[in-house]
C-alpha cells in the first residue's frame, strides 16, 4: 500500500503528533491527537497575551485579526467563504444556532434519521415540546447495505416538513449520505409557504472529506475542529447559506453578532456569520486549530488525505472479513475513515481489554458495535497489530 501520498513521508509526519507515540489511536471521531506544535502555539498565545495585556488594545486588535485568520482557513477547508462561517465550541453548540434560530410554527414538523447523536435527539426533542413541532424518524440505518437513502427520505418527507436534521458521514455505521441530492430533493419538494431546510451533524465529516459546501446547497452544516482535524477541544463552527442566513434569526445574543455606536449602543446585527456569536472565547484554542490544520496540509490536499483513509480503511476492513467471530456492519469496503463491527462476545469488554494494551476504540450502542477511526496518519503495522489482538480475542 502507498504509504505517501502527500510529499512528506507519513512516517515522518506522524513525529509532529506525539500522542501518536506511545499508542495505537482509532478514535479521531471521538477526539483526534494535538499536534506538538498545535499545543506550543496555544501556550505561546496564553503568554502573549498576558504580557501585553489581556485587555488592552494592542491585545483586542490582534485577536481580531487572528479570529479573521481562524474563520478565513476554517472556510478554505469547506470550500466556502468567511462571511458565512460562525465560530462556536463544538458540533452541538452549531447545531443549536439552526435549530433555536428558525421561526417554528405550531404544525411544523422535523425530519431527522435514525442515526443521529443524543445531543442533537435531545434538541429537537426539546423544540418539539416548547413550539408544538412534530418529530418524524426516518430509518436511514435500513439502508446502510442496500436501499436508497434518497427515496427513504422522499417517502418521510410532507408539506408540513420544515427541517431534515442528517449527518453527513453517519457516527455510528461510517455510511456516507449523498448530501447533494438530498438538498435538492428537500428544496424541490412542494410545500405550502416555505422550503424544506437542511441541518447537518459534520461531526465526522469536517477533516475526513473534501468539501465544496456551497456546491451542495446545504443550509446549515455544524462541525467541530477537535475531531478528524485533531484541534483542541472548544473550537468548532457553523456554516451558514446565505439563503438560509437571511432567514435565521440570533437565540443567544452577545456583543459579537451586533455592530456597536460611537455611544456603546446597540445598533443592527452583523451581516456575516459573526450575528451568531456571543462574546469573550478561547482564543488561544482558535491558533491551535490554525497549526493543526496547517501540519494536515503540509503532508497533502484535502483529497489526498482522504484518499490515504480510504486506502487504509479499506485494509482494515478487508483484514476484519478474515477473523472468525467478527461481521463488520458493511458488506462492501467503507467509503471513508469509520469502520464499525460487531464481535461474538461483550463489545464493552473487548474494547477496554484493547485498551489496556495500547489499542484506543470506542463502543457504540445503536447498533450495538466497536467503531474504529481510521485517520490518513495511521499506519499499516497498526491496522496489523489491532487485526492480530482482534484474532486472539475472538477465538
Amino acid at each position: 500500500m502507498t504509504s505517501n501520498l502527500g510529499e512528506i513521508p507519513i512516517e515522518q509526519h506522524r513525529n509532529k503528533f506525539l500522542g501518536l507515540a506511545n499508542k495505537t489511536y482509532f478514535n479521531f471521531g471521538g477526539q483526534g491527537i494535538l499536534p506538538k506544535s498545535a499545543l506550543d502555539a496555544i501556550i505561546s498565545t496564553h503568554q502573549y497575551i498576558q504580557e501585553v495585556g489581556p485587555f488592552s488594545g494592542k491585545i483586542n486588535t490582534w485577536l481580531q485579526e487572528k479570529t479573521a485568520l481562524t474563520r478565513q482557513i476554517i472556510a478554505e477547508e469547506l470550500g466556502t467563504t468567511p462571511n458565512t462561517i460562525t465560530l462556536t465550541e463544538n458540533v452541538t453548540a452549531g447545531c443549536n444556532i439552526a435549530l433555536w434560530g428558525i421561526d417554528w410554527q405550531p404544525g411544523d414538523s422535523i425530519l431527522m434519521t435514525d442515526c443521529e447523536h443524543p445531543g442533537v435527539i435531545a434538541a429537537v426533542g426539546e423544540i418539539s415540546r416548547r413550539f408544538g413541532v412534530t418529530v418524524e424518524i426516518c430509518p436511514i440505518l435500513s439502508t446502510l447495505n442496500q436501499g436508497d437513502p434518497v427515496a427513504i427520505i422522499q417517502q418521510s418527507l410532507t408539506p408540513s416538513t420544515r427541517l431534515l436534521v442528517m449527518s453527513h458521514l453517519l457516527w455510528n455505521t461510517g455510511q456516507i449520505l449523498p448530501l447533494k441530492e438530498i438538498v435538492d430533493l428537500c428544496h424541490n419538494y412542494p410545500t405550502d409557504n416555505h422550503p424544506i431546510q437542511v441541518l447537518v451533524d459534520a461531526a465526522q465529516s469536517v477533516g475526513s472529506l473534501p468539501l465544496n459546501l456551497p456546491a451542495s446547497g446545504i443550509d446549515y452544516y455544524a462541525f467541530t475542529g477537535h475531531k478528524w482535524l485533531c484541534g483542541p477541544a472548544g473550537v468548532g463552527g457553523l456554516y451558514i447559506s446565505e439563503n438560509a442566513f437571511a432567514t435565521l434569526h440570533p437565540t443567544f445574543i452577545g456583543w459579537r453578532g451586533i455592530e456597536i455606536d460611537s455611544d456603546g449602543q446597540p445598533q443592527n446585527w452583523k451581516n456575516n456569520g459573526k450575528k451568531f456569536e456571543i462574546a469573550t472565547s478561547a482564543y488561544p484554542e482558535y491558533t491551535g486549530l490554525r497549526e493543526a490544520i496547517a501540519i494536515h496540509r503540509q503532508w497533502g490536499d484535502a483529497q489526498q488525505r482522504y484518499q490515504r483513509i480510504c486506502q487504509l480503511s479499506n485494509y482494515l476492513w478487508s483484514s476484519l472479513q478474515n477473523i472468525s467471530g467478527v461481521e463488520c456492519l458493511t458488506t462492501s469496503p467503507p467509503e471513508a475513515g469509520i469502520v464499525s463491527f460487531k464481535v461474538s462476545g461483550n463489545s464493552y469488554s473487548m474494547v477496554k481489554n484493547l485498551e489496556q494494551q495500547g489499542f484506543f476504540l470506542r463502543t457504540i450502542a445503536k447498533p450495538d458495535c466497536i467503531r474504529a477511526c481510521v485517520h490518513y496518519l495511521t499506519l499499516t503495522e497498526e491496522i496489523d497489530g489491532l487485526v492480530q489482538l482482534l484474532s486472539k480475542s475472538t477465538y
